[in-house]
């Protein structure tokens, strides 16, 4: 018999606390009746392969009825959220249009000029250099259907939709042929950034915040759901669409990232520790607010999906 396909939440009734559940067509059954011990998500990716094994039998032999998925509220998968190791300037064409944009080159380059040169850099780094990451805040998570509150502090709040490699053992110093071994699933987030607040003029020497652009509340809208690793065929081979108002504004592949997966993986782990549940978010593709001058404004509702993840519904207040 072949394993039934799911994916890992977190959910609420109209009444009562969190449960952590597992989606098969469309109706969610709590993850309680087989591994009791396990309060959340976290706990569920603390134990991973013995997790999964479980929670695929519950899935191949639903106990219950199970409830709609549309009965309940989904909150963020991972519960309560690990770290957010984050990828910046890791796809190709992105990295392309944000040179063009800021005009990051030669003060009389024309756009062609520009473009050439982020494209020899980026031949260059991916060669020879290494993948640029920071650390995002867990408080900063919210849920794929909540509001955002656009904050007051700084201007042209813009939109980042990435593709969220959910950790499911610790890992420290793994090797990249090793990197997708630690891989529980994959997951949707869209890493909004304060794009006034990047730069920091005051200290130049500095270069970039990321702390104060990209860690406002509801700032990383994530999930709907985990979907185990098992079920993603090709990580490097998904389609990522964001819509603004109902056109799309981001239409990109996971397959022009600059450095893939098992970099980063490996990356991150020499330099920190890994630990279940955290996420790493893996860079944004082209056509970002940035490039169109146009960033989020209260009443914007923003759709983002990435093939076989699911959708996110998110409106910015």
């Amino acid at each position: 018999m072949s394993n039934t396909s799911f994916s890992l939440g977190t959910f609420a009734g109209k009444s009562g606390s969190p449960f952590p559940g597992i989606v098969v067509d469309g109706r969610v059954y709590n993850t309680r009746t087989v591994l009791p011990e396990a309060a959340g998500t976290r706990d569920l990716l603390a134990d991973w392969n013995a997790s999964l094994e479980a929670l695929q039998a519950l899935a191949n032999e639903p106990q219950g009825m199970g409830l709609p998925v549309g009965d309940l509220r989904v909150l963020p998968p991972v519960q309560p959220p690990g770290q957010i190791i984050a990828a910046g300037a890791n796809y190709r064409e992105h990295v392309i249009q944000i040179t063009v944009a800021h005009r990051l080159g030669k003060a009389d380059a024309t756009e062609d000029e520009l473009r050439e040169q982020a494209a020899r850099e980026i031949d260059e780094r991916r060669a020879n250099g290494e993948p640029y990451v920071w650390i995002g805040a867990p408080s900063a998570i919210n849920g794929p259907y909540d509001h955002i509150v656009l904050p007051s502090l700084g201007e042209n709040h813009d939109w980042e939709l990435e593709l969220g490699v959910i950790i499911g053992r610790e890992a420290r110093d793994v090797s990249r042929e090793e990197a997708m071994s630690v891989v529980a699933g994959y997951t949707i987030c869209n890493d909004l950034t304060t794009r006034s607040l990047v730069p920091r003029p005051d200290i130049p020497m500095m270069g970039t915040d990321w702390m104060r652009s990209k860690n406002q509340p509801g700032f990383y809208p994530t999930g709907p759901y985990v979907v185990p690793a098992r079920f993603v065929s090709d990580p490097h081979d998904l389609d990522i669409t964001l819509r603004l108002n109902g056109e799309v504004m981001q239409k990109g592949n996971t397959g022009d990232m600059i450095f893939d997966i098992p970099a980063l993986i490996s990356y991150a782990s020499h330099r920190m520790v890994l630990q279940p549940g955290d996420m790493l978010i893996t860079g944004s593709p082209q056509g970002n607010g940035s490039h169109y001058g146009r960033f989020l404004r209260p009443g914007d509702v923003m759709e983002c999906e990435i093939t076989g993840l699911g959708t996110q519904r998110t409106l910015c207040t």
